[in-house]
C-alpha cells in the first residue's frame, strides 16, 4: 500500500486530470446506452411467455392491440372518420373497431347488443390500436393531437411510453433533492467547507463512470437507470469520508500533507475495502437470480463500488492534496455537537432494547413473508392524463386484459371448440379467432391475405382473448392456468400464451424461486467476509443477525399496514439493506474491539458509542435521505417501493446497530473473547 500511495501522492496532477478527461467521455458515453422498459425481456427464454413472444414476433407480422382510444359522444360516421385518421398515423401499425366485425350498413340497433358493447355504448366508440413497439413516446404524442383533450387514450402501450418520458425527470428530481440535503448533512459534520465538495466529487466521478461503461452492456433496465446512481452515491459516500477523515488524523501528527496522506491511504485502506467488500457481495448475490434484471441490477451496482473504491483510494487523495491549501483555508469548526453523551445514555436501555427486539424479531419474520405481492407495475396515478384516461375508459367498457394463445395451425374444428371453451371460462368477456369471426366452413385462402394473416400464420393459429381481470391477482392468475388447461386438453403441449397477465404470472414463478437462492448467497458471502475480517465464530453471526432483524422489521411494516409490495422491491431490498447497511455495524464493532482490549466491556461499549455515533447517523441519514427521494419522486410503483423500503431499512439497521447490537456484545462478551482469534480483551475478576 505504501508503493502505491507514493506514486498517487507523487503523481497526483496527472491522476487529478486523468480521472476528470475519463469522466467527460463516460458522460458523452452514457448518452450511447439504450433503456429496456420492458421487464417481460428479463425472464428467463424457457418460460413459456418468452417462448411464445419470440414466436409471436417471428410468425405474425400483426402484433396483438396494445392500446385503446374511447372516443366520447360520437355517432357512427364521426367514429369512422376517428378510425380513419388514426390509422394514418406513422407508428400505428393497426386499428381495430365495430366495423372490422360488424356491417354498418345494418343499423347497430339490429345487431348482437352484446358484440356492440364492446365497442359502441353510451354514445362513446372504442378503437383498439396497434402502437409500433419502440416508437410510444413519439407515436401517443400524435394520437393525443388526433383525439385532443376530450377523449381517452390507454393501454400497455401508452403506459410504457408515459414512463419513458418520466423515467429520466424523475431520477433527476430525485438527485436534486438528495444533493443538498447531503451537502447540508456533511457542511453540519465536517470541519471544512469545501469537505463535502470532495466527497461529492469522488463519488461523482465514479457515479458518471458508471453510467457510461454501462456503454458495454449496450442497454440496462429502466429500473437500474432510476436506481443505481442515486444508491451507489449514497452507500459509498463513506468510503470517502473514512479516507478524509483518515487524512485529517493524520495530519495532527505530521505537517507535511504527502506523508499524512500516504498514512491515512494506509489506514483506510482496510476499512474501505471491507465496507466495499460486504456491499459488493450483497449486489453480487443478486446476479444469481434467473430473472434477469437481478443481474443486470447487480452487475451496475457491482460495479460501481468497484468504481467507487477506485476512485477513493485514487482520485480522491489526488484531488485532496491538489486542493490542499484551499481545504485549510476553508476551516471551521464542526457546528454539530459530537454526540459522546449517545455513549452514557444508549447503554442504559440495552436491556430493555435486547428484549424488545427478540420479542419482535419472530413475528417480524412471519409477517414479512405473508406480505400481499404485485409483480408488475400497473399502479397508475390517476391524476396523471395515463390514469385519469385508464380511469375513464375502464368506467365505460371495463378493463382491459387481453391475452393470446397460440395453437397449431390446421385443425379448425379444434380451434372453435377452444375457442368455445375458454369463452365460457368466467372473467372471459370475448373470444376473437378465425372459427369465431369467420366460421370453420370458409377456406382461410379464400379471404385477403391481410384478413387471414391476422389470425393464422405458417404453422400457428392465434385466437385472442379479452377478459376483464386486472393484470395481477388470484382472479388473473387462475384465468391464465384455466385457459391453459382448456389449451392442454385439446392441444397437450404444442401451444403458447401470452399476455400481461401470464408474463406477470411466469414473474411469480421466477422471481419466488429467486428468493430463497439470492438470501442465501447473500448472507453467505459476507458472513464469509465478516469471519476473515474479524476472525471470530460468534460475532459474524451476532452482526448478520442485528442486520436482518432489522429488514425483517422493514418488510414486516406492509403487512401489518395492509399495503401490497412489489415483490421485486422486496425481493433486492432485502440484499441490499444487508449490503449497504452491515457497514454500520461492522464499524460498532470493529471500535469495541478494539476497546475491549484496554477497557472492562460497560466502559468500552460507552467509549464506543461515543465514537461511531455521528459517522453511523451521517452515513444511514444520507441512506435514508437517497431511498425517500425515490419513493417519493417516482412514479413507477417497483422503484418508489424500493426507495421507500431502503429508506425506512436504514432507519430499522441504525436503530438495531446503536441500540441491540451493543447490548449483544455485551451479554455475549465471553463467548466471543473465547471465539475471536487474538482477542486480547480486558479480563477482570469482576466480570
Amino acid at each position: 500500500m505504501d508503493f502505491f500511495a507514493g506514486i498517487i501522492t507523487k503523481h497526483r496532477r496527472f491522476v487529478t486530470v486523468a480521472f476528470i478527461i475519463l469522466t467527460l467521455v463516460c458522460a458523452l458515453a452514457q448518452f450511447g446506452v439504450g433503456v429496456n422498459y420492458d421487464l417481460a425481456e428479463y425472464l428467463p427464454e424457457n418460460t413459456g411467455s418468452s417462448k411464445a413472444l419470440g414466436i409471436m414476433g417471428d410468425e405474425f407480422t400483426q402484433p396483438a392491440p396494445n392500446a385503446r382510444v374511447m372516443i366520447r359522444n360520437a355517432g357512427i360516421p364521426e367514429a369512422l372518420e376517428y378510425k380513419r385518421r388514426l390509422a394514418e398515423l406513422d407508428g400505428v401499425s393497426g386499428v381495430q373497431w365495430l366495423d372490422d366485425v360488424l356491417d354498418l350498413v345494418t343499423p347497430v340497433e339490429a345487431a348482437d347488443p352484446e358484440l356492440v358493447s364492446e365497442y359502441y355504448k353510451d354514445g362513446n366508440a372504442l378503437i383498439s390500436l396497434t402502437v409500433r413497439a419502440g416508437d410510444e413516446i413519439e407515436t401517443t404524442s400524435r394520437i393525443y393531437e388526433v383525439i385532443g383533450d376530450s377523449n381517452a387514450l390507454s393501454g400497455d402501450a401508452v403506459g410504457r411510453g408515459a414512463m419513458q418520458l418520466t423515467a429520466g425527470a424523475e431520477t433527476t428530481q430525485a438527485m436534486l433533492i438528495v444533493i443538498p440535503l447531503i451537502l447540508i448533512i456533511l457542511l453540519l459534520t465536517t470541519s471544512s467547507w469545501l469537505e463535502p465538495l470532495l466527497f461529492f466529487a469522488a463519488i461523482g466521478v465514479s457515479v458518471v463512470m458508471n453510467m457510461g461503461t454501462n456503454v458495454f452492456f449496450g442497454e440496462t433496465s429502466f429500473i437500474t437507470r432510476a436506481i443505481s446512481p442515486i444508491l451507489q452515491l449514497a452507500v459509498s459516500l463513506d468510503y470517502a469520508i473514512f479516507l478524509l477523515h483518515a487524512f485529517e488524523d493524520c495530519r495532527g501528527r505530521t505537517d507535511d500533507a504527502v506523508s499524512a496522506m500516504k498514512m491515512a491511504m494506509g489506514r483506510a485502506f482496510s476499512s474501505v475495502a471491507a465496507s466495499a467488500a460486504t456491499t459488493l457481495f450483497g449486489f453480487i448475490a443478486l446476479v444469481f437470480m434467473d430473472f434477469r434484471l437481478g443481474a443486470d441490477l447487480g452487475l451496475i451496482l457491482a460495479k460501481g463500488i468497484v468504481l467507487s473504491f477506485i476512485s477513493v483510494m485514487t482520485f480522491l487523495p489526488a484531488l485532496t492534496l491538489c486542493c490542499c491549501g484551499l481545504l485549510d483555508r476553508t476551516r471551521h469548526r464542526k457546528l454539530l455537537p459530537d454526540f459522546k453523551a449517545v455513549g452514557r445514555v444508549i447503554p442504559k436501555i440495552r436491556v430493555p432494547a435486547l428484549v424488545l427486539v427478540l420479542a419482535l424479531v419472530v413475528p417480524a419474520f412471519l409477517a414479512q413473508s405473508r406480505n400481499e405481492f404485485l409483480y408488475g407495475f400497473d399502479k397508475l396515478n390517476e391524476t396523471s392524463r395515463v390514469g385519469y384516461d385508464t380511469a375513464s375508459t375502464q368506467a365505460v367498457f371495463g378493463v382491459y386484459n387481453p391475452i393470446v394463445l397460440l395453437a397449431p395451425e390446421g385443425n379448425v374444428v379444434s380451434e372453435a371448440l377452444l375457442s368455445e371453451r375458454c369463452a365460457s371460462i368466467p372473467h372471459v368477456t370475448g373470444v376473437v379467432s378465425y372459427a369465431s369471426a369467420v366460421g370453420d366452413v370458409i377456406p382461410s385462402g379464400f379471404l385477403d391475405p391481410a384478413v387471414a394473416g391476422q389470425f393464422y400464420s405458417e404453422r400457428f393459429s392465434r385466437i385472442i382473448i379479452y377478459t376483464d381481470t386486472e393484470s395481477e391477482g388470484d382472479a388473473a392468475f387462475k384465468l391464465v392456468e384455466e385457459l391453459e388447461a382448456a389449451a392442454r386438453g385439446l392441444y397437450g403441449e404444442e401451444f403458447y400464451i401470452l399476455g400481461s397477465s401470464v408474463i406477470l404470472h411466469d414473474m411469480k414463478e421466477v422471481v419466488t424461486r429467486d428468493n430463497k437462492l439470492v438470501n442465501f448467497l447473500a448472507i453467505a458471502s459476507i458472513l464469509a467476509v465478516l469471519t476473515v475480517t474479524f476472525r471470530s465464530a460468534v460475532l459474524p453471526v451476532i452482526l448478520l443477525l442485528t442486520i436482518e432483524s432489522a429488514i425483517w422489521l422493514n418488510l414486516s411494516v406492509p403487512y401489518f399496514t395492509a399495503t401490497p409490495l412489489c415483490y421485486i422491491g422486496y425481493l433486492v431490498i432485502s440484499t441490499v439493506q444487508l449490503g449497504a447497511t452491515v457497514d454500520y455495524a461492522i464499524l460498532l464493532t470493529d471500535h469495541y474491539r478494539e476497546n475491549r482490549r484496554a477497557l472492562p466491556k460497560p466502559e468500552a461499549i460507552r467509549v464506543t458509542l461515543g465514537e461511531v455515533f455521528t459517522s453511523i447517523l451521517v452515513s444511514g441519514l444520507i441512506l435514508a435521505l437517497a431511498g425517500f427521494a425515490l419513493g417519493m419522486t417516482s412514479t413507477n410503483p417497483i422503484v418508489s417501493d424500493m426507495g421507500i423500503l431502503l429508506g425506512r431499512g436504514t432507519i430499522f439497521s441504525m436503530g438495531l446497530v446503536v441500540c441491540f447490537l451493543p447490548a449483544a456484545l455485551v451479554v455475549l462478551d465471553k463467548p466471543i473473547a473465547r471465539t475471536t482469534r487474538r482477542a486480547g480483551f480486558l479480563e477482570r475478576k469482576s466480570e
